[in-house]
């Protein structure tokens, strides 16, 4: 009698990673497809992608939100998320790698690894997801896998393991050579797929590229090295089952190449998707705290319901809410327990997503990916669970904003709906934040980059149809120590009536690594007791908000409390938190201050007779050229730029270049700005 299989063995969530312009979203278009999803196939230049739907995604031919989509091949559910390319939008890429089991990162066969792939690359590090590797546009001119390889190997760490080989190059690519199968894929000109064997003039170099496969393959999995020791090659069995373990321990990753565009390399890279990725079975137990104390949670249907929510998407119709189900069974109607909120929510609707589009569904399982209607309070990295059996799941970070533009309404009776719909932002994008300004009183939208800021203005004018007007994009600086000081000696003392306040604190400050602050007490015989020593650091902690220079966040130093004293009726917490706020800004008056300005690594691709221009225009704007090499007829550039020099950066690149220059750049940190750099 055959055993069932389970239904969560047959289901793949995985998400599509890559540089912007890598070929993600026609990837996506192909594999719908390939499925049967979609009978026609969209176009990113044509404006008729399936998952870049949004108006604005359509004029500027990126794809700027995370968006689902839901398929069958083979079998199995194939749950999808394409991911924004730039680097402006990688909040949107990590919130989906939080919830995804799996990945296929894409390149670009003639540039290999670009700066924003490794970047996405590192995120997916970051989160233990597995990938497989597609090196996309094999049919353009300067295409090569093997360089292509080269550069993943050399920049992202992993052993590629290449199972393909092509046949043909640039305009001839018309197929390739299964490694695993030892059998030819050839493709029409309309797409159709033939299975055939191995062409003649390829054997000896398809055994030549087996061969090293199994050998790398042996190198990597124990089980394998056996056989093929034994044997001296591996069966086709043993090769699969070796490459799926390598994928999903993450020792290595599967390289496959096509041409998604001409519609060449979809089933061999969907039957990759299942052969080699995990299932939600694969994966370990959910981890959460209760009461914080670790539990973990099995992907059961059965078990008690836990999700996490990922994504927010505020209409004026209602909000959507999706939700990655790690265990349990969700049913429309259902009320569930917002651990992260504390409080209780109702499942009005469940439904499957196809990007804008949405099928109803009367219930959800451990592992399925689904938006839901009717919650009030849910944001993204909220955690919902069954009420009897409350957990916390850990949410997806987010990260500081880097640009600031002030906003105000055109028309004063506006005002409120510009709060609202600045809320509405918000409420989608974590990584949005709207603040007051104490000094000026305007709104201050911030986030990661121009043209993040460009596209949430944006909304704010199409969706809401509101008339903005938006100040210059500033940058947000911080403030660290160059050189510290010691024994810096602070009381608190307040007698006004009543119970008075009294704390003594002793404070070394000193410098420490880029983007941390740490405190430590040195304290000896019980001189300040353990429970005012929290509430020093966390006094601390509250002068952090604004530095001596100019009154930015202050980061980069260290903080030991070394001596204090108490008194026996009016020392309290309260004191000693004021005395730790009160001296810790006292001590950076002190310290020789140094102002940070977040600086990007920019990488420009230009024709090689711009190449002296634009390196005029880097050093013009700060900036230190780290690395140029040629490429296909085109120089690329790397540098390291303060960001706020790279305002309008784009239109002189264009009108230097003539419109073939183009540039990415993605932050790398803080480094010290020049005196002449104004603080506010």
């Amino acid at each position: 009698m055959r055993t069932p299989v389970n239904p969560l063995a047959v289901v793949r969530n995985l998400g599509i990673l890559a540089h912007v312009d890598a070929g993600k979203t026609t990837v996506t278009e192909r594999i719908l497809f390939a499925t049967g999803t979609t009978h026609k196939r969209g176009e990113v230049h044509d404006g008729t992608t399936v998952t870049d739907f949004d108006p604005q995604e359509r004029d500027r031919g990126i794809t700027i939100f995370a968006a689902a989509v839901s398929c069958a091949w083979d079998g199995h559910r194939i749950n999808l998320i394409d991911t924004p390319g730039h680097v402006d939008f990688a909040d949107e890429v990590e919130r989906a790698l939080r919830v995804l089991d799996g990945a296929v990162a894409v390149f670009d066969a003639v540039a290999g690894v670009e700066p924003q792939s490794e970047s996405v690359w590192r995120q997916a590090d970051r989160h233990g997801v597995p990938r497989i590797a597609f090196v996309n546009k094999m049919d353009r001119a300067g295409a090569d896998l093997d360089a292509a390889v080269a550069s993943i190997r050399a920049r992202l760490h992993p052993a590629p393991l290449v199972v393909q080989l092509p046949i043909g190059a640039e305009d001839t690519f018309t197929g390739v050579v299964d490694l695993v199968r030892m059998r030819a894929l050839l493709w029409t000109d309309d797409g159709t797929v033939e299975n055939v064997p191995v062409p003649d003039e390829l054997r000896a170099a398809a055994r030549e590229r087996r061969r090293s496969l199994e050998e790398a393959v042996a190198e990597l999995h124990p089980g394998a090295l056996e056989e093929f020791c034994d044997t001296g090659t591996l069966a086709e069995e043993t090769l699969s089952s070796a490459l799926r373990q390598v994928t999903r321990d993450g020792d290595g990753v599967v390289v496959l190449c096509g041409s998604a565009y001409r519609n060449r390399g979809v089933e061999p890279l969907l039957d990759a998707v299942v052969a080699y990725l995990p299932s939600p079975l694969d994966v370990p137990p959910v981890r959460g705290t209760l009461d914080g104390a670790e539990q973990e949670r099995p992907a059961d249907p059965t078990a008690p319901a836990a999700a996490l929510a990922f994504k927010v998407h505020a209409t004026s119709t209602g909000r959507l809410t999706y939700l990655r189900i790690y265990a349990g069974t969700i049913e429309k109607g259902d009320t569930l327990w917002d651990a992260t909120a504390r409080r209780t929510e109702r499942i009005g609707r469940i439904l499957r997503v196809q990007a804008d589009r949405h099928a109803p569904l009367d219930r959800a399982v451990a592992g399925d990916i689904v938006a839901v209607v009717g919650l009030k309070s849910a944001r993204a990295g909220s955690t919902l669970c069954a009420p009897d059996a409350p957990l916390v799941l850990e949410p997806p970070g987010v990260p500081e904003p880097v640009v600031s533009v002030a906003v105000e309404s055109r028309r004063a009776g506006d005002t409120d709906r510009l709060v609202s719909g600045l809320a509405r932002l918000t409420e989608e994008d974590p990584s949005l934040v709207v603040r007051t300004d104490p000094e000026t009183g305007q709104t201050v939208l911030s986030g990661m980059g121009e043209l993040h800021l460009e596209v949430a203005v944006e909304k704010l004018r199409r969706e809401l149809g509101l008339e903005v007007n938006v100040g210059r994009p500033r940058v947000s600086y911080r403030e660290t120590v160059g050189r510290g000081v010691s024994g810096l000696v602070f009381r608190h003392v307040k007698q006004d009536g009543g119970a008075g306040q009294f704390a003594h604190v002793v404070l070394d400050v000193k410098p420490y690594e880029e983007g941390v602050f740490d405190f430590r007490s040195a304290v000896v015989g019980g001189r300040v007791p353990q429970e005012y020593v929290r509430a020093v650091e966390a006094g601390c902690r509250d002068a952090l908000a604004e530095g001596p220079l100019g009154g930015h966040p202050v980061t980069g130093l260290r903080v030991t409390l070394t001596d204090g004293a108490t008194h026996v009726k009016d020392s309290s917490d309260t004191a000693f938190r004021t005395a730790g706020r009160l001296g810790l800004r006292e001590a950076l008056r002190a310290c020789t201050m140094v102002l940070l300005e977040p600086v990007v690594e920019v990488t420009v691709t230009v024709p090689e007779d711009a190449v002296g221009g634009v390196l005029g225009d880097l050093a013009a704007r700060r900036g230190k050229v780290t690395g140029s090499v040629t490429r296909a007829g085109a120089a690329v550039v790397t540098a390291t730029v303060p960001l706020a020099e790279l305002f309008g950066y784009a239109t002189r690149l264009r009108s230097r270049t003539q419109g073939r220059g183009t540039f990415t750049a993605r932050p790398t940190g803080y480094a010290p700005a020049p005196v002449t750099t104004p603080a506010r």
